[in-house]
């Protein structure tokens, strides 16, 4: 079996799955944030139960519209909070959060050879820590609060190789974006994408994190890594609990297998209105901007604003821009003050905020008027994504964001440095 297999076998009781079983199967950890959290908790009263299958495993994360951007906003956080207080259950608040699919890998509170489903679609970031992860409805994330169980279709898998050096600038996410603009938003429709090749053995937790959030846009149901070296350097000193490690067997059977050379690829920019729309940094053109955000799921981790600082250092941002700078997490802030990182985004005249999703889904902390564009390191560039229908989203890593911000202009940092 391969890797997605090998863990829903695991978690199902059975010796073997195979591709379009249904099977029922046992959840590690049950994920809800401020925006599907009260779905999930209304429904759960419905279905009759008293009680949360196990506490320490159901975690509540408000990070989409908190801190509170309006009354809605602050009921929707409330109503979760006091379900949390009542239950139990994992919670963080505004202080010690962070953008959930940053949060929980940072804590430890999943690991390798877990099933986690989240009422999100990007759960599937934690496939970087060789977790079967997905996102499900708020209802069916209902049902997993109240039994520990879900039902689900084993997927097929699709095995990605990556080969060769990735040139200066070149980042998993620009990995990710040419992979999605060569199999398209539905290359992987309902599949496990299976990362591998050399390329990715020598690519940092970070990176990985950034390729596995992304496989929901080519509409994959899962995205993993085998767990190596670099995985359990990072597990050690998070773990919460014990865990169990899956490989793929050496004869396993994928649907298919894609060969790619990372050694040929330039920095990638998804035009809109869809992540598979990219093109090469080269080939962009000449595209104002009137915005940059740096952060998301996607990429407001450590590495992330450390790239973005090495661009932004000794230049201003353009006076037509505006730069929303967001860490991922209160740890990661605080890392990025300790390094002088957040000063040196202020003196590059960006803006810092606390951890929040707020731009990325268009809530709040950098809403596009008519006409307007920004290039971002998030993860979705649909029509009406960031604000108004009539605006447009680029998606790039943060080391074009960051030069992008400086230039007025999606281009390339090596115009900077």
């Amino acid at each position: 079996m391969n890797l997605a297999e090998k863990i829903l076998a695991a978690h199902a009781g059975k010796d073997r799955v195979s591709p379009g079983e249904l099977v029922g199967v046992k959840v590690d950890v049950v994920l809800a944030n401020d925006v599907t959290a009260p779905i999930s908790i209304t429904e759960f009263r419905r279905i009759g139960v008293e009680r949360v299958f196990d506490p320490a495993r159901v975690i509540f994360v408000p990070d989409h519209f908190v801190p509170n951007k309006d009354i809605k906003a602050a009921e929707q956080a409330k109503l979760m909070r006091n379900f949390a207080r009542e239950q139990g259950t994992v919670y963080f608040e505004v202080g010690e959060m962070g953008i959930e699919h940053a949060l929980l890998p940072e804590k430890g509170l999943v690991l390798p050879g877990d099933v986690v489903v989240g009422a999100d679609s990007h759960t599937c970031t934690y496939g970087a820590l060789g977790a079967f992860a997905t996102g499900m409805g708020s209802t069916d994330v209902a049902v997993a609060m109240a039994t520990g169980e879900i039902w689900m279709r084993v997927p097929p898998s699709i095995k990605f190789i990556y080969k060769g050096t990735m040139p200066r600038w070149v980042t998993g996410k620009d990995v990710i974006l040419y992979t999605i603009g060569q199999i398209g938003v539905d290359g992987a429709l309902y599949a496990a994408m299976e990362f591998a090749g050399d390329a990715v053995e020598r690519m940092s937790m970070d990176a990985r994190l950034t390729m596995a959030n992304m496989a929901i846009e080519a509409g994959g149901k899962a995205g993993l890594f085998a767990v190596d070296d670099t995985t359990l350097s990072y597990v050690k000193g998070r773990a919460t609990r014990d865990f169990t490690v899956y490989r793929s067997d050496d004869d396993a059977e994928y649907a298919q297998v894609l060969e790619y050379d990372v050694s040929v690829l330039e920095p990638q920019v998804a035009f809109p209105h869809l992540p598979s729309n990219t093109r090469r940094i080269s080939e962009v053109g000449n595209i104002a901007v009137d915005q940059a955000v740096i952060g998301s799921c996607t990429n407001g981790r450590m590495e992330d604003l450390r790239l973005a600082v090495g661009v932004l250092r000794g230049h201003k941002v353009h006076p037509y821009v505006r730069c929303i700078v967001i860490p991922g997490t209160q740890a990661i802030y605080l890392q990025a003050l300790r390094e002088g990182l957040i000063e040196a985004f202020i003196e590059a005249g960006a803006v810092v905020s606390t951890p929040t999703c707020g731009p990325c889904l268009g809530g709040y902390m950098g809403i596009l008027a008519e006409g307007e564009r920004a290039i971002a390191t998030t993860n979705r560039n649909f029509v009406g994504r960031m604000g108004h229908p009539k605006s447009e989203v680029y998606l790039s890593s943060p080391a074009v964001a960051a030069a992008s911000a400086v230039l007025g202009r999606i281009g390339s940092p090596a115009e900077l440095l």
